[in-house]
């Protein structure tokens, strides 16, 4: 005779029809889904779920929002990519975890970064204690934090599906827009003199025309002026980024952002070299 009360034996059904339809994490049209083919009733969904999560088989990520823990090997546990695109849709992963997914960088992040083009609301935003606006907002499920970058729509761009193992696919920055998030944001990434490391680090390995063509996408001047400075210091060929240096400008930039106006001036790109280390080759 079975010890299991009636309530943990149909969670157990309802979360292997949830594996046999590759719902690791599931929201609640995918459960009402799973007890139909189980012929669960309806109402018995939420006692159900509440069993489940007090009896560590599945882990509230947000409201509406579950992953299945308690019935996967341990090899086999939802992969924290696959957590952060559910958690904010649309997202994809995105600066320093694409960074390093693509084998840019050896560091290794210690948080899972996204970006998306949606408004993100985290539970440390709904905490009326919370009074500093600046820090960061972030999601810590376990042991793991996730943080998101709000971008504007029109550059959501550039972004490919990866199969983390066979059912499990997530969206990831591709290696060119990643690159481009590099010189976008290059304090996430440690400062401009970090940002051109990491280009010229990884010449070899990206398509220099893809890169060329986001950053004519992003539409930012400063930012295709230094891409392209950047790109010829490093001996590119000039006819793979032309295109840069035909966008019109009528003011220098500096290459550092967020270093004082003090250096040599390149009229070729409008570009103020305020770079101590970085010197004219």
């Amino acid at each position: 005779m079975s010890s299991l009360k009636p309530a943990e034996s149909q969670g157990v059904r309802l979360l292997r029809q949830l594996l046999l339809r590759g719902k690791r994490i599931f929201d609640m049209k995918d459960v009402a889904a799973a007890a139909t083919l189980e012929k669960i009733p309806r109402n018995q969904l939420r006692k159900i779920l509440s069993n489940l999560a007090k009896h560590d088989r599945i882990s509230r990520l947000r409201r509406g929002l579950y992953t299945i823990v308690g019935m996967l090997p341990a090899e086999n546990v939802t992969h924290p990519f696959v957590i952060a695109t559910h958690l904010v849709q649309p997202s994809a992963i995105s600066h320093w975890s694409a960074l390093q997914h693509h084998g840019l960088t050896e560091q290794i992040p210690q948080i899972i970064t996204a970006s998306t083009p949606t408004k993100v609301v985290t539970p440390s935003m709904r905490e009326k204690r919370v009074k500093n606006l600046k820090r960061k907002h972030i999601w810590q499920i376990a042991d793991i934090r996730y943080e998101y970058i709000n971008i504007k729509p029109k550059h959501f761009f550039g972004i490919e599906k990866i199969w983390l193992d066979e059912n499990s696919q997530v969206p990831i920055t591709d290696k060119e827009r990643t690159l481009l998030d590099v010189f976008i944001y290059p304090k996430i990434f440690g400062g401009m003199g970090e940002a051109l490391g990491i280009l010229e680090n990884s010449l070899s390995t990206i398509d220099i025309q893809k890169l060329v063509d986001y950053a004519i996408q992003y539409d930012k001047t400063s930012l295709i002026k230094r891409l392209g400075w950047a790109l010829e210091y490093f001996g590119v060929p000039i006819k793979k980024f032309k295109p840069l240096l035909n966008v019109p400008i009528h003011y220098f930039c500096r290459l550092d952002p967020s270093a004082p106006a003090i250096g040599p001036c390149d009229k070729h790109w409008m570009i103020q070299n305020n770079l101590i280390k970085v010197g004219n080759k």
